[in-house]
């Protein structure tokens, strides 16, 4: 199936602190088929939103007959603004107070969960705490505890965006939220109290496959992460690290990561 195949429909998800965007892509020559497939959810990365993941998720549709869905956070994107500063729980409180309003308005009894960045560990967060209904995780890039190298990539990531160029470039897709989520993303991860943060506590809970893919010269993390995200799973899992490859591997190597995933569920319901 051709990507030019795949259409895409917008909803809005209501929540007591703010209305959610999210998009749906699906087949519309295949729609019964896919809609017996388990979708596949997108979670997005600490400067994401539904109009950053760009062609993957219809390349993604096209290539696993499956509907993908994508949201922005509050705060991103379309979604409503976000007061104050992040909770430093909010990896698990996405999973636990915000995933549940996407599932249930979206009608998403089972899923796929794939994560990019923090986006992983969030996914990771959903596959935990909605065992029953998850059917498998795919995390890219994802952090599985704040390493020294997400810490120095995080401060070049403050002298870059020190520059009202790398700002304006925000604000196309945040709009007037650009500037907290800057502030969310690398105040929060440079919090000496989400120093401890770790995903190992959470990870034996994932009774699902598990494919973790990482770039081999990923800038926020080493290799050990997704050595942790497979070594701590309490289901079956795989790592798959790219070579010359850095943080986005669905956009520096968009091919190869559609092949993987489509390959890695093919097999799933």
């Amino acid at each position: 199936m051709e990507p030019s195949s795949i259409l895409a429909s917008d909803a809005w998800i209501d929540h007591p602190h703010g209305r959610l965007f999210s998009r749906r892509w699906h087949s519309v020559q295949e729609e019964q088929a896919a809609s017996k497939k388990t979708p596949i959810v997108l979670f997005h990365d600490s400067l994401g939103c539904v109009e950053l993941w760009r062609d993957f998720p219809a390349r993604l549709s096209a290539a696993t007959g499956r509907d993908v869905v994508a949201y922005d956070r509050l705060g991103f994107g379309r979604s409503d603004r976000r007061e104050g500063r992040l909770p430093l729980d909010f990896i698990a409180d996405e999973a636990a107070s915000w995933f549940p309003a996407v599932a249930g308005q979206l009608g998403l009894d089972r899923f796929i969960a794939f994560g990019h960045s923090v986006g992983g560990g969030m996914a990771v967060h959903c596959a935990a705490q909605h065992a029953s209904r998850c059917v498998a995780l795919v995390t890219e890039s994802a952090q599985a505890f704040v390493g020294d190298e997400t810490r120095e990539g995080l401060l070049e990531a403050r002298r870059l965006f020190a520059g009202e160029q790398q700002l304006a470039r925000l604000e196309k897709y945040h709009g007037d939220k650009a500037r907290w989520v800057l502030d969310a993303w690398i105040g929060t991860w440079l919090d000496p109290a989400f120093a401890a943060w770790s995903l190992r506590d959470v990870l034996p809970g994932v009774a699902c496959p598990v494919l973790a893919i990482h770039g081999a010269l990923d800038e926020y993390g080493s290799t050990r992460h997704p050595e942790t995200i497979a070594g701590h799973s309490g289901g079956p899992a795989q790592v798959r690290i790219l070579p010359q490859t850095h943080h986005v591997p669905h956009k520096e190597r968009t091919t190869e990561i559609v092949a993987l995933v489509a390959g890695f569920t093919s097999p799933l319901e």
